[in-house]
């Protein structure tokens, strides 16, 4: 594939969000986000001794909180990547933000560093919710964050998580309402899941933290997809809804099982090498990777080949995500075989994929039990 993302991890928040299980660390002294900067770049320039002959055609920081890097280190890591790889004339280059009014006074500084998208974090409109998620900014602020946002950069996506404790039908296609009129042709909505070793897993063992029941959540799922697609933001993916045109690039090259590079503190990164693929971690640690960047040039602590079974895996898990699916020849070529054709025939009876000459595709309903659909596959 001729497509290849560098992911650049900012690890760094004001505070931890109690639902979060990223990669990302408080620190109360103030972060030298220069030298971080550097480290990152380092990295980088280790990276691209593995990745001969590439050119870049998405960049996306996340974290963490990519927002409280000040715009001199985002430019700095900008232009460690131009001097490293050649970059795509139109290279979609993404930075997620949060919305507080500080975070949203370095927007126009991102602009002129070179980021032409920025991912805004609303996740919601409700303040008693807000609070409830650990999260810094009013809704008020969110709006006016996504409406700076707007302004400054070509491409935006409003962002919000669902499904959260005491979340009623009623409440979320108000809130839904509101967010859909502000939008500016992409979404992420995700379903608030209990992700273990964070603060909402330690509440919800403890029974203090109440969930929707599983049909209220496909209620909510039902709606979600119902009103995004009556306003032209069709779910291209299973949590992201774009006008056509639209879609998130970096994001698919993920999805469509790409090559990409990542960086900085538990950053992963799928590469290809002499006919293999593999798959480095970094590691987790801020300082400590660091200390490991300025000894070895990288801060990796894992690299690995991917076997053909994992492969497959994979590409059926990030693959059968997207309404485009996945291409059968590619399968058969990455696993060394080919899905029996009667269990696709088995799943399409009961409504769950799809088939033409050349891709397989989860339906609508397929994509709500995905896992109980990769593992039929993939047997």
């Amino acid at each position: 594939m001729s497509a290849f993302g560098v992911y650049v991890h900012w690890p760094f928040c004001k505070a931890k969000c109690p639902y979060c299980d990223f990669n990302s660390h408080v620190r109360h002294e103030p972060v030298d986000a220069s030298a971080f900067a550097s480290s990152l770049v380092t990295e980088l320039r280790w990276m691209k001794t593995r990745t001969p002959g590439r050119k870049v055609t998405s960049i996306f920081f996340g974290g963490g909180t990519p927002s409280l890097m000040p715009p001199a280190a985002v430019a700095q890591v900008l232009d460690g990547i131009a001097g490293l790889w050649p970059v795509a004339a139109d290279a979609e280059i993404t930075l997620e933000a949060n919305p507080t009014s500080v975070e949203a006074g370095n927007f126009r500084g991102y602009r002129a560093a070179g980021v032409n998208r920025v991912s805004v974090g609303v996740q919601s409109l409700d303040q008693e919710q807000l609070t409830a998620l650990g999260r810094q900014h009013t809704p008020d602020e969110a709006i006016a964050a996504f409406r700076l946002a707007a302004q400054v950069f070509p491409r935006v996506s409003f962002d919000m998580i669902y499904a959260r404790p005491g979340q009623s039908l009623a409440a979320w296609r108000k809130e839904l309402a509101r967010a859909l009129s502000e939008q500016r042709g992409h979404m992420s909505l995700y379903q608030l899941t209990i992700e273990p070793e964070t603060r909402y897993a330690d509440l919800f063992a403890a029974g203090k933290l109440v969930m929707p029941d599983d049909d209220l959540a496909a209620d909510l799922y039902d709606l979600t997809q119902e009103m995004t697609e009556a306003a032209g933001l069709p779910a291209y993916e299973v949590s992201n809804h774009a006008r056509p045109g639209d879609e998130s690039r970096h994001n698919l090259l993920y999805w469509r099982y790409g090559e990409y590079a990542g960086v900085g503190p538990g950053a992963h990164s799928r590469l290809i090498d002499g006919g293999n693929r593999l798959a480095l971690a970094a590691e987790k640690h801020p300082e400590t990777w660091r200390d490991r960047v300025a000894a070895l040039g990288h801060g990796i602590v894992t690299e690995d080949i991917v076997s053909p079974e994992e492969q497959a895996r994979e590409m059926l898990l990030m693959g059968l995500r997207i309404s485009e699916g996945i291409e059968l020849a590619r399968y058969a070529r990455l696993s060394n075989r080919a899905i029996a054709p009667e269990r696709i025939a088995a799943l399409a009876d009961l409504g769950l994929v799809t088939q033409d000459k050349t891709r397989l595709k989860a339906t609508p309903a397929g994509r709500r039990i995905l896992n109980a659909v990769i593992a039929e596959l993939a047997e």
